[in-house]
């Protein structure tokens, strides 16, 4: 039999060694820490900061229905709209919520596709921060054009005044597109949420028996109810599990090519037309990836407060995860600022005199202070996040984003406000303001938004349970803390 071994003379390397990564959960903390850290959120007495806050958003998404009944009754006048600025603050505001609600998908359904695991910290709020932007940023569409009790008109009715919708207009691509999109996002949501559902109903049920004042008794009878209804019969077992698994796969295949699709059709309404500024073909992938660029600087924004005001948060939505989407905003933020100078190059080198003139006035006319604002917000602050200090320090992080959000508005308003208000004749030249009513409608979406969120933060498991589970060491049975020894 022949000696395959290896000579004496030749040395055999070691395997290399294989790289150190931070826990996703810090602390090594058990399956039933996880569950009981999460769960005592809803479980527990509502915080002080809690009612505040709903408080101050109540109040604030009051002027939201004060400006729709204001604008409704008395005609889209009463905006700052002018003769060469038609598009004003309301479509500024619907792409801005439009891009904020891509983070959610994009960390549920690609990254899920992709096999990160640090996803699963972050993904239920953030597919819950998609599903309220989305239902921000469809107000906008419909109140624009004036005539609300007409929005009904869009939908492809057969025969409905024997009118048919313009199928080749972008504005109704977007009725299709942000529809699709808010129906998907729900149904993934949802689906991610049933066995933490089942989860809050046995938690509730186990100290059904043991809860003594009448108030807390139908307070624990009304949960069980709840969640017991909408977990729709989970038990957890090996059919349900396979299923849910499948569904959500499925899902997220569905939901991949919405993420890329709906931005491009909104920058759509931009692009078909020939208006110098916004006829351009970098437009689909530049607003891609400004949209995802203001959805993770949207989701730090919300979560770093979140894990220091929630004891236990902090060993879940860990300085990982923060780097992480620090490093993603770096990426989309680059991209970002790439496409601002390409602007200007393409302008320079079409030869056109209007395009390079509405190029410079962008940069040095009337609104020069939203270009440079924008500039700096979103080209130089996320490059902070090159140095590991500045990207794995909450409160740096929680500014820098501040920042990130504040600029992506102005990049919109940049496109759409500086682009129309010279035209190609000095007769059509105007400047653009917004009205009391443009103002009070944006800042009651905002305040619609917090109060959604801070009702889904008190109510609703904040993190994904079962999926976080997923990714512990526990759950694997090769590990030496995990299968049986637990």
């Amino acid at each position: 039999m022949a000696d395959h071994s290896a000579p004496s003379s030749v040395t055999i390397a070691p395997p290399p060694v294989e790289l150190e990564r931070e826990p996703l959960v810090a602390n090594q903390r058990s399956i039933g820490w996880l569950s009981d850290t999460v769960a005592n959120v809803i479980e527990d007495k509502t915080p002080r900061w809690w009612w505040i806050a709903i408080t101050i958003s109540g109040l604030t998404s009051l002027w939201l229905p004060l400006g729709l009944i204001y604008l409704i009754s008395t005609g889209v006048g009463v905006w700052g709209l002018n003769h060469p600025v038609a598009w004003g603050w309301a479509i500024v505001n619907f792409v801005w919520w439009i891009g904020i609600g891509h983070a959610g998908t994009l960390i549920s359904a690609i990254l899920f596709l992709l096999r990160q695991k640090w996803r699963t910290s972050i993904n239920r709020a953030a597919e819950a921060m998609t599903i309220f932007a989305v239902m921000c940023a469809g107000i906008f569409p419909g109140i624009h054009v004036g005539r609300v009790w007409f929005d009904w008109w869009l939908f492809p009715i057969p025969n409905a005044h024997s009118i048919w919708p313009q199928f080749r207009s972008p504005l109704l691509w977007d009725v299709f597109a942000v529809s699709t999109y808010f129906t998907v996002s729900v149904l993934f949501w949802y689906m991610g949420l049933i066995p933490d559902l089942a989860t809050m109903r046995d938690r509730f049920r186990k100290v059904a028996g043991k809860v003594a004042a009448p108030a807390a008794r139908l307070r624990n009878k009304v949960a069980q109810i709840f969640y017991g209804l909408f977990s729709l019969g989970w038990t957890g077992s090996n059919r349900h599990w396979r299923n849910y698994e499948k569904a959500y796969l499925l899902l997220a295949g569905l939901s991949t090519p919405l993420v890329l699709s709906v931005h491009s059709i909104v920058s759509f309404d931009f692009a078909v037309s020939q208006l110098p500024g916004w006829h351009t073909t970098i437009f689909p992938p530049y607003f891609v990836a400004g949209a995802v660029f203001s959805g993770f600087g949207m989701v730090m924004t919300l979560m770093i407060p979140l894990r220091a005001l929630y004891k236990g948060m902090d060993e879940i939505v860990t300085t990982r995860h923060l780097e992480l989407m620090c490093k993603v905003t770096l990426t989309t933020g680059s991209i970002v600022g790439y496409a601002y100078g390409m602007e200007f190059f393409i302008a320079y080198y079409s030869g056109i005199p209007y395009e390079l003139y509405a190029f410079k006035n962008r940069a040095f006319g009337d609104y020069y202070w939203s270009y440079w604002l924008m500039v700096s917000c979103n080209v130089v602050s996320p490059h902070l996040f090159w140095f590991k200090w500045c990207r794995t320090t909450p409160w740096f992080i929680w500014i820098v984003t501040i920042f990130v959000n504040i600029g992506m508005w102005m990049e919109r308003f940049v496109i759409v406000v500086t682009s129309l208000h010279n035209d190609y004749m000095p007769g059509n030249w105007g400047y653009y303001s917004p009205t009391w009513v443009d103002v009070c409608t944006y800042i009651g979406t905002m305040g619609f938004f917090m109060t959604l969120f801070l009702l889904f933060c008190r109510f609703l498991p904040l993190i994904a349970i079962a999926e976080v589970k997923g990714v512990t060491p526990f759950a694997d049975p090769h590990h030496p803390l995990g299968g049986a020894k637990q």
